[in-house]
């Protein structure tokens, strides 16, 4: 590929804003084209913005300034519109989850193998220094060998804001493959890959009241759990316990805790790309704020498909589809365990523990953050 990577985003959506905000300040990549089953959204969408274009999927798919396609349509369209990108023969970086279905993220995965193109997914959160300063805290032995870790995000349901929130409740979402990748993507960053699950669901009330929008007022069924809890164990024999939940007001918990014999962590909100990360020593007085130490400083949606695309290889890449498919197995595996009584349910699609992200400004911007 010559010159900056022209990055082609089918779905422009509420999520597409945060995207385009990044994507037009990175250096080594440019959008070149958006889509949208609604054309007059796709023209509002890029309105202002020089170079890009509004188009069809179809002429997307087929343009030749596409090197990959960035995926951010609602889940039921993450496999279809993905397979299409592939087919065309690009790359494809998907929003989170991977697919509505593990069997769904395996045809993803092995279709972009076949066709010898890269494949990546959200959350790209993970690079940012929030999340990073936390890891290499614990590799560098602060907390001692992680033992266990919470994770906890509790919302009274996104029907409150969100003018369109029937995806959230219908098959493919509920709280956990909505805000779990978040959570779970950030565990396996720190602790590693999880090997088994277990998992234990409720719905509170069969539909939701829109609170927003044109809509307000109008019900939307509810077709998935609404609350899910489960521990995880990982591969390194930490522990890790995770509450996602719409059907609670509010909570007093840090989003994600690391624990081990010599010190806690409190790890910042996993949808952000920054926060204070504290630490509590066995011998410490109160709990003490660590400087930013590693992860990619100018955070934003995008870092991920960024990183996918100047990687040395697709495995280098952090938010790789192979690491998406394994949160996804993980997710899917706990409503399984949820479904049959709580049992214990092997997690199939594993991964490898990404490499640390060094402290750089962006992907591509210093050889070595690509290389961890």
């Amino acid at each position: 590929m010559g010159g900056a990577i022209g990055i082609g985003i089918v779905g422009t959506g509420a999520i597409s804003g945060q995207y385009l905000d990044t994507l037009r300040r990175l250096s080594t990549v440019r959008v070149v084209a958006v889509a949208d089953l609604d054309q007059d959204r796709a023209r509002a969408a890029v309105a202002g913005l020089d170079a890009v274009r509004a188009l069809t999927v179809d002429a997307l798919l087929a343009d030749p300034d596409v090197d990959v396609v960035l995926n951010l349509t609602p889940p039921a369209g993450h496999e279809p519109i993905a397979l299409a990108a592939v087919e065309a023969g690009k790359s494809v970086y998907t929003e989170k989850p991977l697919a509505a279905t593990v069997a769904g993220g395996r045809r993803v995965l092995a279709a972009g193998e076949a066709a010898g193109v890269r494949v990546g997914g959200a959350p790209d959160t993970v690079l940012g220094t929030g999340v990073q300063t936390a890891r290499q805290a614990i590799d560098a032995g602060l907390i001692g060998t992680p033992t266990a870790a919470t994770a906890t995000f509790v919302s009274p349901g996104h029907e409150r804001w969100h003018p369109n929130p029937d995806f959230y409740y219908a098959a493919g979402g509920g709280p956990l493959l909505d805000m779990g990748p978040y959570y779970v993507t950030t565990l396996v960053t720190l602790l590693g890959p999880v090997t088994s699950v277990l998992g234990a669901g409720s719905t509170a009330r069969p539909a939701r009241t829109i609170g927003s929008g044109p809509r307000a007022g109008e019900e939307v069924p509810v077709e998935v759990l609404s609350h899910v809890t489960g521990v995880l164990t990982h591969a390194s024999g930490a522990l890790s316990t995770v509450t996602m939940s719409f059907d609670a007001v509010a909570t007093r918990a840090e989003p994600i805790e690391v624990h081990g014999p010599d010190g806690s962590l409190v790890v910042p909100d996993p949808n952000r790309f920054d926060g204070d990360v504290l630490l509590r020593r066995l011998d410490g007085d109160g709990w003490e704020p660590l400087p930013v130490s590693a992860g990619y400083r100018h955070g934003g949606r995008g870092l991920g498909v960024a990183e996918l695309m100047t990687a040395p290889t697709a495995g280098a890449a952090r938010a790789s589809g192979t690491l998406a498919l394994h949160v996804l197995d993980v997710m899917e595996s706990m409503l399984r365990s949820a479904a049959t009584g709580g049992g214990s349910v092997a997690v199939e699609a594993q991964a490898e523990r990404p490499a640390a992200v060094p402290l750089a400004d962006e992907p591509g911007s210093d050889p070595s953050s690509l290389l961890g």
